[in-house]
């Protein structure tokens, strides 16, 4: 049995990531300035100038290759900005160590290649590998968190199993529960719902937004823009190596704003909940 199904303890008694006995998450607020990235020759992104506030989602949006993954990618300390600077509350991100790093971010990158056939359970108390010694062993209270998140996300009946013999979709929501597990002040999150279902995609952005509530911010790539419409606070959107557009969503996801960043044109509306609705118009040429 996996570690973070040992106990027999019922959920009553776990701390869950979205309502962990009405504790504060110590949100950090992220900010790029001026920030540019090179690909050989090539200017991927220049310019680069937002915030992520503690208490906010925000969704990072545009075409394949507009550098959102890059984004995500500088602020958790994988990959330096060639211009510019990034700053974790009023820390320069490239000065942190990647152990700091881990204890105050956490990446859900778009997917995780685990050549050994770990636990779900196991994988998931990774997460809390930031908060331990270097030499020991994981916590009654890690075992609970871990519990709690894997129960929270709809996988608690994963916990013994491989991960290796998972599928996508499963595999997403194990690093969802693995960030949360991490406690992190900062989420980022690569396009977390890609793989899921319906119902899926609803609890992983619940506990986000549940997350931010508590104090937390979050920086989410999607895709799916009626979908983060619903969701985030603002939109960031990116096109022509920069920032095309950014606020709420109501005022980014206009006809002419996604055309600059998409090419393509599309129709927005407002849906029955109020909120924008973006579907592409076929009919038109690109």
């Amino acid at each position: 049995m996996s570690a973070a199904s040992r106990g027999g303890k019922g959920r009553a008694h776990a701390t869950s990531p979205r309502d962990a006995g009405a504790a504060r998450v110590a949100g950090e607020r992220l900010g790029f300035a001026g920030v540019a990235v090179q690909i050989g020759e090539r200017t991927l992104l220049e310019g680069v100038d937002f915030t992520v506030a503690p208490g906010e989602v925000v969704a990072l949006a545009g075409r394949n290759g507009a550098g959102k993954t890059t984004l995500l990618r500088i602020a958790s300390g994988e990959r330096a900005a060639d211009a510019g600077r990034v700053r974790l509350g009023d820390d320069d991100v490239a000065r942190l160590s990647r152990r700091a790093l881990a204890r105050r971010v956490a990446l859900v990158p778009q997917d995780l290649h685990v050549p050994f056939p770990f636990r779900v359970g196991e994988l998931v108390l990774m997460g809390r590998a930031p908060h331990q010694p270097l030499i020991g062993l994981e916590s009654e209270r890690d075992v609970e968190l871990a519990r709690a998140a894997l129960e929270r996300l709809g996988i608690a009946d994963l916990a013994d199993r491989p991960v290796t013999t998972l599928s996508g979709g499963e595999r997403q929501l194990v690093l969802v529960a693995r960030a949360l597990v991490q406690e992190p002040g900062l989420l980022l999150l690569d396009e977390p719902t890609a793989f899921l279902d319906l119902r899926h995609r609803v609890e992983v952005l619940r506990e986000v937004r549940a997350f931010a509530r508590a104090g937390g911010s979050a920086l989410v790539v999607s895709h799916d823009l009626s979908l983060a419409a619903r969701t985030c606070d603002r939109i960031v959107l990116l096109g022509g190596g920069g920032i095309v557009g950014q606020g709420p969503p109501d005022h980014v996801l206009r006809p002419e704003t996604l055309r600059a960043a998409f090419g393509i044109d599309v129709r927005t509306f407002a849906g029955p909940d109020g909120a924008m609705v973006v579907v592409p118009d076929l009919g038109a040429g690109g």
